[in-house]
């Protein structure tokens, strides 16, 4: 089974019902399938062979649901270019994956200059170019017959790079078997249903990030999807109100910002049947806001780029059995997917005892083919599959339920007068202080204890206490709740953190501005 396969199903079977709307207005399974095996055999015809790369640059709307699945219809390799990145990374990656055609966005052409050189092709959405093809004029000429390939499963559907927090990006090899699996777990394990006409997602944020896992699962069964053209809090609240939507997903930072809606209460999003949040761990005080506040239907899922999410899941049952019973669920990635193998090993590869720390591995149709490119050459990145096994870098132990309790980083882990450190333990903590909004912890080097835990946080706007009291009030929590020498030894307020282009808090930035400050 391949993409194109169940596009041409969903396109026949569903072919009078709405697939999308967004801000270019709505279309019909047949009409937007008839479009997706048009672009998908107009790039056929440029003399496109089975997994040739195919940039794609565009926020979100309309067209990206088409790029997505036409694409992969044809049988290429799609590359989506995150819009949030510098150009310099579009570049990066451009070189490294060796594309030679590219898709984008009008809006981007001038940001885009330096890409552009590098390829071949150019095709212009909403827009007219010299030397590049109007989206609209290339589609045209096409057919718009399903072009039925029998992709093999394990080609490329697509190269996913990591967000560079940790270097340069690197590009994970997925293939249809892997989205395919992605699809089927999704299914089962975080909605626990098969799909249907009356189930609508609403693409609140990025689609280049999570929220793009979802397009296929509900083009495949049917279902609506709404493309919002940027995250705003009161849009989605009117789409769960009046438009039908009942499930998304978004970040914590998301959350946060309904949550800081006045009015928000679940009366108001009582149309909303599953909320799903992916990307950063929630602090049990949010979740349980979120619960009160929101809807109790919250779903936490867990994947990496190289694991295509997702891996584990947190189900709504054990949302609220956290909140009534064990709060310690609460801080667990939840348990495997149903086709999906986890353990945690020791640094020689040798599995730990039930309940202790080590590093998480998985292994199943979820795992990346390996890397493209550079780092697929570099002997020191393509050990992270291993016998079939994903080496994560992730740290984290299994309950005696299989739930997973992710630790943090492998290269976040704080070594501090020869102890071990986790920084999210310490973060956990710093967030149930009433007046704090967000928290990142980190290690800088010190002279004397190697290094030393520094945490950094942003304020409620209804926070009562700043400056030496608020700093003085964390510190005392962290007394009461953990071992003296995982207590910060400074806390810093600061107005807003960096994002990363996935929405997460840019720790590498605030890292080096630190040692900036504190040379070593």
């Amino acid at each position: 089974m391949d993409v194109g396969t169940l596009v041409a199903r969903s396109m026949r079977r569903y072919r009078d019902r709405i697939a999308v709307e967004g801000p270019e207005g709505s279309m019909t399974y047949g009409e937007i399938g008839s479009r997706i095996f048009q672009l998908a055999r107009a790039l056929k015809n440029l003399g496109l062979a089975e997994g040739d790369r195919v940039l794609d640059l565009q926020s979100n709307q309309n067209t990206y649901i088409e790029t997505d699945l036409g694409i992969s219809s044809a049988g290429l390799c799609r590359v989506a270019l995150n819009y949030r990145l510098h150009p310099t990374d579009w570049v990066r990656i451009t070189k490294d994956c060796g594309a030679k055609t590219l898709i984008l966005d009008a809006k981007f052409w001038d940001d885009a200059a330096p890409v552009r050189e590098l390829v071949d092709t150019i095709i212009v959405i909403k827009g007219d170019h010299p030397g590049a093809h109007n989206y609209e004029n290339f589609l045209s000429k096409q057919s718009s017959e399903p072009l039925l390939l029998a992709v093999n499963p394990d080609a490329l559907v697509s190269l996913n790079y990591s967000s560079g927090t940790t270097g340069n990006p690197k590009g994970a090899i997925r293939t249809h078997r892997n989205r395919l699996a992605s699809l089927g777990n999704i299914v089962t394990d975080i909605f626990g249903r098969t799909l249907n006409e009356n189930d609508c997602w609403v693409h609140a944020g990025p689609v280049t990030h999570t929220s793009g896992l979802f397009v296929l699962p509900f083009f495949t069964f049917g279902a609506k999807q709404i493309v919002q053209a940027k995250f705003e809090p009161e849009a989605l609240v009117e789409a769960i109100q009046h438009r039908g939507a009942n499930a998304t997903a978004l970040v914590p930072t998301m959350v946060a910002r309904l949550l800081a809606m006045e009015d928000m209460n679940r009366e108001k999003m009582a149309n909303l049947k599953m909320l799903g949040y992916a990307g950063a761990p929630m602090p049990a005080d949010q979740i349980r806001q979120c619960y009160d506040r929101i809807t109790p239907h919250m779903v936490q899922y867990y994947g990496l780029v190289e694991a295509i999410p997702p891996v584990t899941v947190l189900s709504a049952r054990d949302h609220e059995r956290g909140l009534l019973e064990d709060p310690e669920i609460l801080t667990s990635a939840g348990n495997p997917c149903t086709t999906v193998e986890i353990r945690i090993v020791d640094e020689n590869g040798n599995d730990v005892p039930q309940g202790e720390i080590g590093e998480v591995i998985t292994r199943g149709d979820h795992v990346m083919r390996g890397y493209y490119g550079a780092a697929g050459s570099d002997p020191t990145v393509t050990k992270a599959v291993r016998d079939g096994w994903l080496h994560t870098g992730d740290l984290g132990r299994l309950d005696p339920d299989n739930r997973l309790f992710l630790v943090d980083r492998k290269g976040d882990m704080i070594i501090s007068g020869g102890y071990n450190i986790y920084p999210r333990e310490i973060e956990e903590v710093i967030a149930e202080v009433d007046d704090v909004l967000e928290v990142a912890v980190m290690g800088v080097h010190d002279q004397e204890w190697g290094q030393r835990v520094v945490a950094m946080v942003t304020l409620k706007p209804s926070a009562s206490a700043a400056g030496d009291h608020l700093v003085n009030k964390v510190l005392d929590h962290c007394k009461s709740r953990m071992a003296t020498y995982k207590k910060p030894k400074e806390v810093l307020i600061v107005d807003s953190f960096p994002l990363n282009s996935t929405g997460k808090i840019a720790k590498k930035v605030l890292k080096q501005q630190l040692e900036a400050r504190n040379p070593k």
